[in-house]
């Protein structure tokens, strides 16, 4: 596997090696021994999924907060995600600041969100399918969310928010400086 940090060190991006021959190909995507030996310590104990059928489907951004915070390794199986991690550590030099990749089937990579960072994406191409590992179960009671499109942010999503497909929650989350302190830095 190859990882590389991204412009938030803590974020990472990973790309699995393919083995192909006149059959197809074989991969191993997820290494718990080769993810320690780059830094990344994380024992993940669910596997999410989702179809997002529309292009300019948005899914976040989204996060929980301790003692239920999830780590997330996320890949795209089918189609392409423009994807981003907001940092939400207080104290750290890159609070409220954001990474964004785009994660594809096509580029057989995936990306690494750690505890304490909001995260989202956006589909690129119809009918994507994304796979990811978090570090947590699922706690309702836990989940919170950042606006997605809170302008204070930056980010330069890949589509407007008049054309953004979003579930009425997505919509309706608080901007950056409303949110509590959930995370530390350090």
């Amino acid at each position: 596997m190859d990882v590389t940090s991204l412009a938030i060190p803590a974020v990472r991006l990973i790309k699995a090696v393919k083995h192909g021959d006149h059959r197809g190909f074989f991969s191993e995507t997820y290494s718990k021994r080769d993810l320690a030996a780059a830094g990344i310590e994380a024992d993940f104990v669910q596997d999410n999924q989702s179809l997002s059928a529309a292009v300019g489907t948005v899914r976040g951004l989204h996060f929980q907060v301790p003692p239920c915070a999830q780590a997330k390794l996320l890949r795209v199986v089918r189609g392409a995600v423009f994807d981003v991690a907001v940092d939400l550590r207080r104290g750290s030099p890159s609070y409220g600041r954001h990474v964004a990749v785009t994660v594809s089937a096509a580029d057989w990579n995936q990306i690494f969100i750690p505890v304490g960072f909001a995260h989202g994406f956006c589909t690129v191409e119809p009918d994507t399918e994304v796979i990811y590992k978090v570090s947590d179960y699922y706690a309702p009671e836990a989940e919170r969310g950042l606006l997605w499109n809170d302008p204070e942010l930056g980010i330069d999503w890949p589509v407007a928010a008049a054309e953004a497909v979003l579930s009425p929650r997505d919509g309706q989350w608080p901007p950056l400086r409303e949110l509590s302190g959930f995370f530390d830095y350090g």
